[in-house]
Parts: C-alpha cells; sequence; structure tokens
C-alpha cells in the first residue's frame, strides 16, 4: 500500500509549487516579524521547492531571496542594538 506520490507525478509537484508558495510569503513576513524563524523556513521550502522541480521557480527564488534577505536584517539590526528582537 502505497501512502505518498511518486516524486514524479503531478501531486508531487503541486506539493512543490506549495512550498514555493510558502517560502514566498513567509520570507516577505519574515521581514516584518520573526526573522529569526521566518527566515531559515523560507530558505528551506524554497530549497527544497526547487530540488522537487517546482513550476514556480521564480517564486521560489523570491522566496530564498526573501529568506536571505530576512538574515541579513536580523544581522543589520543586531549589529546595530545588540539584541535579537527590534521593533517597528
Amino acid at each position: 500500500m502505497r501512502l505518498t506520490a511518486p516524486a514524479g507525478s503531478p501531486t508531487g509537484v503541486r506539493d512543490a509549487d506549495g512550498m514555493a508558495v510558502a517560502s514566498f510569503v513567509l520570507g516577505l513576513l519574515g521581514l516584518l516579524v520573526l526573522n529569526v524563524v521566518l527566515g531559515p523556513l523560507a530558505i528551506v521550502l524554497a530549497g527544497v521547492a526547487l530540488w522537487r522541480g517546482t513550476a514556480r521557480r521564480g517564486r521560489a527564488l523570491l522566496g530564498l531571496g526573501l529568506g536571505i534577505a530576512d538574515l541579513l536584517v536580523l544581522a543589520a539590526v543586531t549589529a546595530a542594538d545588540h539584541t535579537l528582537s527590534w521593533s517597528l
């Protein structure tokens, strides 16, 4: 009995597309809140989506870029006020 679809099936591509969109949304949200958590999560989801061959490659790349930007913002804010938290 098989519980998961094969990697090349349409279900696998749909999952990868969902991961690409999720990485983009989490990366975007990470610029505002919880960038220490959402940034790495966006990077991982984008990497998995790209590895699985998503049809939404641009969205996954944007998620990857935003995840990296989240970590850069965190590093800049940490260097400026020596804490791991920040507020608008």
